[in-house]
């Protein structure tokens, strides 16, 4: 059985590293079999695939600038950046290998050499899914890939269907699949109680609904906040403080369309929390070294201030903006980060780009040392040495790549969320102005 879902991608580089996680994408040693080390005893010259993850057109490295050179070449960098496509198997239906056969045969017969595409294949979970993510803009002749809900169907469902017949696994056959599935990310998220991109916009709806009377008051709280609304459409809109997006209230959630926050208006409840019950955001003390908070300066600062503002400290702050909470989902990622920064006492990119030039250069030449030991001694325990240093090496880099990026991301959601408080204080001070006014 395979289910598929597909989603269109804004932010490609966010989505090309979720997908190329080498710890998703890796055999742990936990996971070997009896059977598995006696064939690999008896076929040493049979190398076995450790990391399930391949590229078409591009190279598994430099991905994302392959596909960002292709977009400039047409001239088309605007609009969705690529589509993220998820291929789940039943549990235990598929080896790792078969599955990122699939996965391949797949995107061949899906896009035919024409985008930029990356498959990985995660064992992360209790089921084997593949994860492919290509380019928006063709290779061959710079046209668009069209996503909509008739080429799932009739593209995507039946290929992928095709090839699980091929290979003798099940298929689902419902008229419910046809329609198209949430992200498999964002299903999980729901699942596993975390935020998604949903959870602040129905915190601040939730919290305008409480304080309102009246359906005109709780959009003047909303504009309060930052958020804009269109209804002269069929669906309902708003815009969310500092995005280019638009969200329709039904995408929310049955409790946030027009009519259901009137009824919860006019007939007030108990607060439910949006969503599914989210865990508070764990604290943690930071390795400063020794160094006094006031003393911080540069990326150590930056990233104290961020995670001050989330809530990640002790001390919280009373209100969160709409733009730190959005990123919120992103919290252990950005306390990975910290801690890196700080561990390391990295003051400036400059030093970012020295420690992630210095792994990658060990990288190249690690991996000159384990292919001549794969040539002249595969059997060769350093081989495993080398690929442990490897990994590890290869996360620094990443981590420093996303650090450089994601820090600008930082300064632009903290000056956000200082502008926005900035708003609502010249707001409650007009407020209280006129107040007095009318007191004379």
């Amino acid at each position: 059985m395979a289910y598929t879902s597909i989603i269109p991608v804004h932010r490609l580089d966010n989505a090309l590293d979720y997908t190329m996680d080498e710890e998703k994408c890796s055999r742990s040693p936990v996971e070997s079999s009896l059977e598995r080390a006696v064939d690999e005893a008896l076929n040493q010259d049979k190398s076995e695939q450790d990391l399930f993850q391949s590229a078409i057109g591009c190279t598994l490295e430099s991905a994302f600038a392959d596909m960002c050179a292709v977009k400039k070449m047409w001239h088309k960098e605007k609009g969705v950046q690529g589509f993220h496509l998820v291929q789940s198997f039943a549990a235990g239906e598929v080896t790792p290998e078969l599955a990122h056969q699939i996965g391949l045969e797949f995107a061949e017969q899906l896009l035919g050499g024409k985008f930029q595409v990356v498959v990985s294949t995660h064992l992360n979970t209790g089921h084997i899914h593949n994860h492919l993510v290509w380019n928006s803009v063709s290779m061959e002749n710079g046209r668009k890939y069209r996503s909509n809900e008739k080429s799932y169907v009739a593209q995507i469902r039946r290929i992928s269907d095709e090839l699980c017949r091929k290979h003798q696994l099940s298929v689902i056959d419902t008229a419910k699949s046809e329609r198209v599935a949430r992200p498999y990310a964002q299903w999980l998220a729901e699942q596993n109680g975390k935020p998604t991109w949903k959870t602040p916009i129905q915190q601040d709806v939730d919290a305008a609904i409480a304080v309102s009377l009246t359906w005109k008051q709780f959009l003047r709280m909303l504009e309060q906040r930052g958020y804009t609304f269109r209804f002269n459409r069929k669906y309902a809109t708003l815009k969310p403080p500092g995005r280019d997006y638009t969200v329709r209230f039904k995408a929310l959630g049955g409790q946030y369309t027009p009519e259901a926050i009137q009824r919860r208006i006019l007939y007030p409840k108990p607060p439910t929390p949006a969503g599914k019950r989210t865990s508070p955001a764990r604290s943690f003390r930071l390795r400063t070294g020794g160094q006094r908070f006031r003393r911080l300066t540069g990326l150590r600062a930056l990233y104290f201030s961020y995670l001050y503002k989330v809530g990640a400290l002790r001390r919280k702050p009373r209100y969160q903006s709409y733009a730190v909470r959005e990123d919120i989902r992103k919290l252990d990622r950005r306390i990975e980060q910290a801690d890196f920064i700080f561990k390391n006492h990295i003051e400036d990119r400059g030093q970012l780009a020295a420690i992630r030039q210095k792994a990658e250069n060990e990288i190249a030449m690690l991996l000159k040392q384990r292919q001549k030991l794969y040539r002249c001694e595969p059997g060769s325990p350093e081989i495993a040495v080398l690929t442990g240093k490897l990994k590890e090496l290869r996360r620094t880099a990443k981590l420093c790549r996303n650090i450089e990026a994601h820090s600008i991301e930082i300064e632009r959601r903290l000056q956000a969320d200082r502008h926005e408080l900035q708003k609502q204080e010249e707001l409650k001070q007009a407020k209280n102005d006129r107040s007095h006014d009318m007191k004379r």
